[in-house]
């Protein structure tokens, strides 16, 4: 009988260790409302701020971010706890074919396959499910927003004009010219031979072009590349866009002026400008609609910390850590 009794005393031992073990390992850290959040869940939510702090070298440093990223892990949880409980409140469901439509034009977007994808996701330490999670309440977030946010939104001619005169320099044309050139290309491995019997003979169509032939006429007969099928125009390039061989040459020729033989490391080029885009203001008609979009953002992002905040000043949260 004593042998039975010490039997069921180690078992019973044995077992509240291992319940008091699994309680301290997934206790409440956290109390939302009328919902909780677990030590389990914190140290999963951990492990994505945590990848950015290995290779902090050991030391009062790296102690002093460890504790930020708790923090900042902690905060993360119970903001998207509210937001699921408001998400509840206003009958906004997001299903996983929403998730996996997302993703999907996410990838379309990026030009990458599904399994490019996971692969990237793995070198990183990510799980796919957890990115989808956060794909979903990002989906949650936006319905939010369009349904408590977005609307109170006004924007005035007068934030307008003056958001248009704060970032005039983001408004600024870039100076451009319409050119027009004959091009002798190099061959592949070029040698120094070559490179004189195409200077040689790019200086005999400028000599012609100086005598009085015509451009065009000089481009059907002599210009290579991909434009001179199309009479050599090369449409309005912007300065900064070219060699800077040739675009040292553009800026100085005015329109209906041609330029010297310029050596580039595609070939020999004779430059005609045809006509002069200069830089300049785009008028606020032209960008109204861009300024309104930006405006709004910003507006959208301040109502929503500020919708948050209070929404977390409302609400119950304890934190038990």
């Amino acid at each position: 009988m004593k042998l039975k009794t010490f039997f069921i005393v180690c078992i019973f031992v044995i077992f509240s260790s291992a319940s008091l073990h699994a309680d301290f390992e997934d206790r409440i850290v956290a109390i939302v409302n009328d919902d909780v959040i677990t030590l389990s869940e914190l140290e999963t939510t951990l492990q994505s701020f945590m990848k950015r702090v290995e290779k902090i070298p050991q030391g009062d440093q790296r102690e002093k971010i460890v504790v930020q990223a708790r923090v900042a892990a902690m905060d993360k949880l119970i903001n998207n706890m509210l937001l699921e409980q408001q998400a509840a409140k206003l009958g906004i469901v997001v299903t996983d074919k929403d998730v996996d439509k997302a993703l999907k034009n996410m990838l379309k977007e990026k030009h990458m396959s599904f399994e490019k994808f996971r692969e990237a996701l793995a070198r990183e330490g990510g799980v796919l499910d957890e990115y989808k999670g956060e794909i979903r309440r990002n989906i949650i977030n936006g319905r939010i927003i369009e349904k408590k946010i977005r609307s109170g939104i006004t924007i005035s001619e007068e934030e307008v004009g003056a958001y248009y005169r704060e970032h005039r320099d983001d408004y600024e044309g870039k100076e451009s010219a319409r050119i027009q050139q004959i091009l002798l290309v190099k061959p592949a491995n070029c040698d120094d031979s070559t490179k004189r019997e195409l200077r040689t003979k790019a200086e005999e169509i400028l000599k012609k072009l100086e005598d009085g032939d015509s451009f065009d006429i000089l481009v059907g007969m002599y210009s290579q590349g991909p434009a001179a099928k199309s009479g050599g125009d090369l449409g309005f390039v912007e300065k900064g866009m070219m060699f800077p061989e040739v675009d040292t040459a553009v800026s100085k020729l005015r329109k209906g002026e041609s330029s010297k033989v310029i050596e580039s490391p595609v070939g020999f080029h004779i430059i005609k400008i045809i006509d002069r885009r200069g830089a300049g203001i785009k008028p606020v008609e032209e960008v109204r609609e861009e300024i309104i979009r930006n405006i709004g953002t910003k507006k959208v992002k301040r109502k929503f910390q500020e919708w948050m905040k209070e929404l977390r000043e409302k609400s119950l949260v304890e934190i038990k850590l």
